[in-house]
């Protein structure tokens, strides 16, 4: 590696031990970062593949450690030669609470999850809309005064049936994931 990428990686580490803690807690959040999901949503048993993507949300100013957040994330990828293009829209609570340095915080949102109609295996059709809901939470470093490293994980709700040729009634395969685990890293700009 470059020896100024070291020194620019070893200052942004120093700098997180010469923040104040005396500061008072910011009243608004932006997050960016990488996104996982642990499975498509065409993957049945034996057929398991995650996808990657990417996390964004803005929190608002909080009431007794309570914030209202809003969180996009969306996410790509293949599985059983099936395209995934994943976009969730959520909005809800973040409770959170300083430990030291750190910031400890839990989810509860609910909103929508879209996806291409071409998700499912075998040329068939899918719905491209489902209710979505996430319960989790995490964790925030700071690194500077207004710059903070998050880490966070849920447990992630979303039902996306099939259309079947015929009736154009949802149709339902067994053994299609509604259950979906979630993992996101990046940066908070508190301010």
């Amino acid at each position: 590696m470059p020896p100024r990428l070291v020194l620019r990686i070893a200052l942004l580490c120093l700098s997180s031990a010469l923040y104040a803690q005396t500061e008072v807690p910011a009243r608004y959040q932006i997050y960016g970062g990488y996104a996982l999901l642990s499975n498509t949503l065409n993957g049945v048993a034996g057929s398991h593949q995650p996808l990657n993507g990417w996390d964004s949300a803005a929190a608002f100013a909080p009431w007794h450690n309570l914030r209202f957040k809003l969180d996009v994330s969306q996410y790509r990828g293949a599985n059983l030669g099936a395209p995934q293009h994943l976009l969730f829209i959520m909005a809800g609570g973040q409770y959170s609470r300083r430990f030291g340095r750190e910031t400890a915080f839990a989810d509860c949102l609910a909103g929508v999850g879209g996806a291409n109609k071409t998700w499912p295996a075998n040329d068939a059709i899918g719905q491209t809309a489902s209710f979505s809901s996430l319960v989790g939470g995490g964790l925030d470093t700071p690194l500077t005064r207004h710059i903070a490293y998050r880490v966070s994980g849920g447990y992630q709700y979303s039902y996306f049936d099939l259309d079947h040729p015929v009736t154009l009634v949802p149709y339902r395969i067994p053994g299609l994931p509604t259950n979906f685990g979630r993992l996101s890293t990046g940066f908070v700009w508190q301010f």
